[in-house]
């Protein structure tokens, strides 16, 4: 190790196709950094690492893993952190349940996830498992507010290469349907904690029969924090899916849009009512046999389609309700996947960007491409979407050859937010009343709720808060335009513009406040104009926005810089969505080609070294940045990154590529001669066995390989698939 208490560097061990690409591109990181005397060390955050770390006392010593996130979580608050971090797989249900099934596969004595604990064992395995669902990683390590933009290379690129987009109808049927009250936008109450205040609290759900239950305790708020809650009535919005269902046009598809990935406890709920509704006649006609079953609306369609594969009875019937409602936007048509297949399959941030990219299509059942109606129940956001395609139906399709670029401030530092909410949200279990009371005696929030209904608190603390306007106004300065997305007829927001009206007013600067459809149309006329802009955001909408204009502007949103500033000084460095990831996974089996693209990681690891030569006076850090931005120019100018279909180049040649140009950068700079005569002949063997190189990797394409693994593969025939090329392997090692 370096200098300090942490290592120079921290690479993330993730899941998916960012994963199997690290198998090929770290290696390379590795020996180059090694030349500047820069240590890597490997974070295993992935959801097998976290599942693992969960059960010491069930697994054996050589089968015990450290927990990677909780290190981590402690690292990213010390000054000389320097993270970057990959996409890593937010779990949904389904998707802990099939990662427990394939390591149980593999000899690890974990028991099974128990849906209905009945005794304080089974109580404390779930509760252990459901500590690694959801948005259980950012929390963790985002000590810090998030800004996050397309480095200049990479716009640039796009503007020269646009990538396709669909044309826009005015007269589209694409529309977005979102609940006409009682969400949580509209019973969001917020307040910030004065001193008298500050300090501990407890949620307590006191039923109309008089029952009272601590629902959690040891709150604890600090002066100046905000803190929100809200709830949504579940009659409400199953009321508003019969509607929207029953008012569907012929020709048009029906979708929800959520994230069940990240929102792992009011999402997948959510998800379910949709189910239910849907399918509200069959399970009407077979609930007692569903019951038997044990089948849950909020597994979905497909775990029902499990659940009765063998009793062709019930799959008749399933098919003939299913037959008679609207006709459903497809995750796979050819394979049958419904947009109500599974809670994770359709999230709402990487969804709804496609069906606005496409010029307001989705894919329907019978294969063909249709207007689709959006169902986002919460006006939080629902907006956004809404006046995105109005906009467009407008205006027309999005010119990328011209357009500006949209880059993000985002609030999410220490749990800030919805994204913090897992802990305080709930599933009411009877009619009564929710409060948040305080130690001091007061009842900050109260909320009269019915059986089903869905309550979460969420905070943001005061210190997070001046860093992300800080960061805003800075932003603002260095890009033009910009805009504060707070809404003042939401609480939330409206406790947040007392924080940004002075801070503002401090500045010197006039950075506008607008709600967030005001806001969409601002930027979007920005952008046209060919202007770029800064969304200054909470945290959902950093999310939501930070995959709808990239992947509007760059086809994708995987090419985005995510810099976060740590609080305490440190530097997270994040390297785009993983949300394709499965699908890349699926083709590198069948056909061994990745078409994931680094991208992302090369931006990282350049703003990740530079960062490093300034913590640590390290000069040929700064060195080695300099030179992975110069080689990732050249990756692009030249047509090196991954194509889509087998035969063609992909994630390992586009890293034979980087590897390359990055070498030449270095041997041909002129400011370390002992780093240039280092890398010299490096270069010199990677330019001279090119053509060998080249073959070897692409040798094997059209052929499946064997992982030993979807969750947790085998390292050693991961490494033979990803590093095919002994000769370019002879070199870097």
């Amino acid at each position: 190790m370096a200098n300090g208490d942490t290592p120079d560097i921290i690479y993330t061990q993730v899941d998916e196709a960012p994963e199997l690409a690290s198998h090929s591109l770290l290696p390379i990181i590795r020996s180059f950094a090694q030349a500047a005397d820069i240590d890597v060390a490997i974070r295993n955050i992935s959801l097998a690492g976290r599942v693992l770390s969960q059960f010491p006392d069930v697994l054996t010593d050589e089968q015990k893993v450290e927990d990677d996130l909780a290190v981590l979580g402690e690292i990213v608050k010390q000054p000389g952190a320097n993270v970057i971090k990959l996409p890593n797989i937010s779990a949904s249900q389904p998707q802990l349940d099939a990662a427990i099934k394939e390591l149980q596969g593999q000899g690890y004595k974990l028991p099974d996830y128990p849906y209905e604990p009945s005794t304080d064992e089974q109580k404390d395995i779930k509760a252990r498992y459901d500590a690694v669902k959801g948005s259980a990683v950012n929390p963790v390590l985002r000590e810090g507010n998030s800004d996050r933009r397309a480095a200049k290379a990479v716009k640039n690129y796009a503007k020269a290469n646009p990538h396709s987009m669909g044309d826009w109808a005015k007269d589209s049927k694409t529309t977005v349907a979102s609940m006409p009250g009682n969400d949580f936008f509209a019973n969001e109450k917020s307040a910030t904690i004065t001193a008298e205040q500050a300090g501990g609290a407890k949620i307590v759900f006191l039923s109309d029969d008089g029952n009272s239950r601590t629902l959690k305790d040891g709150l604890k708020y600090e002066e100046g924090t905000v803190v929100d809650a809200t709830f949504m009535s579940a009659s409400a919005l199953r009321d508003f899916i019969r509607a929207e269902i029953d008012s569907m046009e012929p020709g048009v598809l029906f979708s929800v849009h959520l994230k069940a990935t990240m929102m792992k406890v009011s999402d997948p709920i959510i998800f379910g009512h949709f189910v239910a509704i849907y399918l509200e006649e069959f399970i009407s006609k077979h609930g007692e046999k569903l019951k038997e079953l044990g089948w849950n609306p909020n597994s979905g369609i497909g775990s029902l389609e499990s659940k009765i594969e063998g009793d062709d009875a019930l799959k008749a019937d399933l098919k003939a309700v299913m037959d008679k409602q609207p006709p459903m936007y497809m995750v796979d048509s050819d394979r049958g996947i419904t947009n109500l297949h599974v809670s994770s399959d359709v999230i709402i941030d990487a969804s709804m960007p496609a069906v606005i990219r496409a010029g307001g299509i989705g894919w329907g059942p019978d294969g063909k491409a249709a207007p689709t109606k959006c169902c986002i129940p919460d006006n939080s956001y629902a907006t956004v979407y809404d006046e995105t395609i109005e906009y467009f139906k407008e205006n027309g399709k999005l010119d990328v050859t011209t357009c500006g670029a949209v880059s993000n401030v985002g609030l999410m530092a220490q749990k800030a937010e919805e994204y913090g909410s897992h802990p305080t949200t709930f599933e009411i279990p009877a009619s009564g009343k929710v409060r948040i009371v305080l130690d001091n005696g007061d009842i900050l929030h109260e909320h009269s709720v019915n059986e089903g209904d869905i309550w979460r608190s969420a905070t943001a603390k005061k210190a997070p808060i001046l860093d992300w306007i800080q960061l805003g106004i800075d932003r603002t300065k260095a890009t033009g335009k910009a805009a504060f997305w707070l809404d003042s007829a939401r609480a939330h927001d409206a406790e947040l513009i007392k924080y940004v009206e002075p801070a503002l007013k401090e500045a010197g600067i006039d950075i506008p406040i607008m709600a967030p459809r005001e806001a969409t149309r601002f930027t979007l006329e920005t952008m046209v104009a060919g202007e770029d802009c800064v969304t200054i955001t909470g945290n959902v909408l950093r999310d939501y926005l930070t995959d709808l204009f990239p992947i509007l502007e760059l086809g994708t949103s995987a090419k985005m810089l995510s810099i976060v500033k740590l609080m305490n000084g440190g530097g997270l460095f994040e390297t785009g969505a993983g949300g394709s990831a499965p699908k890349h996974v699926q083709q590198l089996v069948e056909e061994n080609h990745l078409r994931w693209d680094s991208l992302g990681e090369f931006c990282a690891l350049g703003e990740s070294l530079k960062f490093l030569a300034d913590a640590k006076g390290n000069a040929k850090a700064k060195l080695l940045g300099e030179a992975v931005d110069d080689a990732t120019q050249k990756v692009l100018e030249n047509g090196n990154s991954p194509e889509r279909k087998v035969g063609k180049p992909d994630n390992r040649t586009s890293h034979y590529w980087f590897a390359r140009y990055w070498a030449e950068a270095l041997a041909a700079q002129s400011d370390d001669a002992d780093l240039a005569a280092h890398f010299q002949p490096i270069a010199a063997a990677m330019v001279e066995q090119e053509a060998k190189i080249l073959e070897e990797l692409m040798a094997g394409q059209g052929e499946a390989v064997d992982l030993g693994g979807y969750y947790h593969p085998d390292e050693p025939k991961t490494f033979a698939v990803m590093r095919p090329s002994e000769t370019l392997n002879g070199i870097i090692d």
